[in-house]
């Protein structure tokens, strides 16, 4: 799509360990605030005034991201910032919930708050000999290296087919979705219980395009009745030959359990 390039704020907000670990390894210029829900008890009416006051100050067309776990007080926490917000303003969770899929469960109170609510059940990083801090550990170097590169392309770094017009049609709406950096396709997983979604190809500079468009192909066999955008970008800096952002939302009614076994 041609035109010009339209860059937008985006805020990064980790609430807790979990979600600073994220926002403190995101590579890409923006606005990053850590909160700890232990100091918001402790001086629970300072926060109360500060929060709102910094976050009314953001752009009207910013674009929001919460990071935490699914814990009451980092709830509190989010429903403070989000209801400080400019209206105009997109706003993205990214919700850790160690085990559980959240697409198959009622959807939280909470998440109507939100355009979309992604969510990592954290099963890529899950080993029974090391413990669960090690895999949050793992988590936050992927998830965070998947925001930075989704932008980073986003803006324009050598991108076919895809720009925020697209991903702002696929992440409003009240969804619940995943976001994954891959090195590989797991064919095993169930990926056809998403309805739309852009899949970006990212390949350094001595790939063939005949093996970039290989891993293309394995998606869209998956994924060829579903409403796909899908792009292809050649990045020198990325830490294998090639990896695979994969963006995916489905429409969050008031319960998912319909959905396929993940």
């Amino acid at each position: 799509m041609g035109g010009a390039v339209i860059g937008f704020t985006h805020v990064f907000v980790g609430i807790g360990g979990a979600g600073s670990k994220v926002v403190n390894e995101i590579t890409v210029d923006s606005i990053k605030v850590n909160i700890n829900p232990g100091r918001y008890l402790l001086r629970t009416e300072e926060y109360m005034r500060r929060v709102p006051l910094f976050f009314s100050t953001v752009p009207e067309d910013s674009i929001v991201w919460i990071l935490t776990e699914d814990k009451p007080i980092n709830v509190e926490i989010l429903r403070l910032i989000i209801d400080s917000i400019p209206e105009g303003a997109t706003r993205l969770a990214y919700v850790f919930t160690p085990a559980r899929e959240l697409v198959k469960e009622k959807k939280p109170q909470w998440a109507g708050l939100f355009d979309t609510v992604f969510y990592d059940s954290l099963w890529e990083f899950f080993d029974e000999r090391k413990p669960l801090s090690e895999a949050y550990k793992e988590a936050s170097g992927s998830i965070a290296r998947a925001l930075s590169s989704l932008i980073r392309n986003l803006e324009g770094q050598m991108l076919i087919n895809v720009d925020y017009a697209d991903f702002f049609s696929v992440v409003r709406g009240g969804n619940v979705g995943i976001i994954r950096l891959l090195r590989s396709v797991d064919l095993s997983w169930h990926w056809g219980i998403w309805d739309r979604g852009i899949i970006m190809t990212l390949a350094r500079d001595d790939v063939a395009l005949r093996e970039a468009h290989q891993i293309l192909e394995m998606f869209q066999g998956i994924l060829r009745k579903k409403d796909i955008i899908w792009g292809m970008v050649t990045d020198k800096d990325i830490k294998n030959r090639m990896e695979v952002i994969a963006l995916l939302v489905k429409e969050w009614g008031e319960g998912n359990d319909k959905g396929g076994a993940l």
